[in-house]
């Protein structure tokens, strides 16, 4: 089972990247979980939301306290809180941020990666728009998902076909985008 933990700020749609990941995982053939952790958040306030994506059914049912990969909507979030806490040894880190991982504090004991997806999504769609668009580095990177899922995702998660073709075409663009090589996630492949 992998457990994905996602860091963002309310209104940045944590909640809605964490359920796109299951769709598209469930799309693929796996078992998935998504759910958010909240409290008395309101806009601009860090907010989590969790994904598993497993082979097997998932009987657990709390929080990711251990998460295998990490997705970061807003890089401020790392001057503000530890976000990396409880990363397993060698996990994945993937960030928003126009900076390296190095800038940012990360990259010792993981596997980081810094997408300035919501640059990309700006200039593939004239909005700026980061957590339909950061999966696509996600697939790309992991490969837990794959691409297909995830736009076939966007169309179960969203009615509008103009929601549908701004996302699809942000994610295609920071999936092509990201240059590089598949990082091996064990217990999922």
């Amino acid at each position: 089972m992998i457990e994905i933990r996602i860091h963002g700020r309310g209104g940045q749609g944590a909640v809605t990247t964490s359920q796109l990941l299951a769709i598209a995982g469930f799309i693929d053939g796996k078992y998935t979980q998504a759910f958010p952790n909240f409290g008395v958040e309101r806009a601009g306030a860090p907010v989590q939301a969790f994904t598993r994506i497993s082979k097997k059914y998932i009987n657990l049912r709390q929080q990711v306290y251990s998460p295998d990969i990490l997705i970061v909507l807003d890089a401020s979030l790392f001057n503000n809180i530890n976000v990396t806490a409880g990363l397993k040894k060698g996990g994945i880190v993937i960030v928003n941020s126009n900076k390296s991982p190095k800038d940012l504090g990360i990259g010792k004991k993981c596997h980081a990666f810094c997408i300035d997806a919501t640059s990309i999504a700006s200039n593939e769609t004239g909005r700026a728009i980061v957590n339909t668009p950061i999966l696509g580095a996600f697939s790309r990177i992991t490969e837990l998902i794959s691409i297909n899922s995830l736009l076939k995702a966007i169309e179960q998660r969203f009615s509008d076909p103009v929601i549908q073709k701004i996302n699809k075409k942000a994610i295609l663009g920071v999936y092509n985008s990201t240059k590089i090589s598949r990082i091996c996630v064990p217990g999922i492949k």
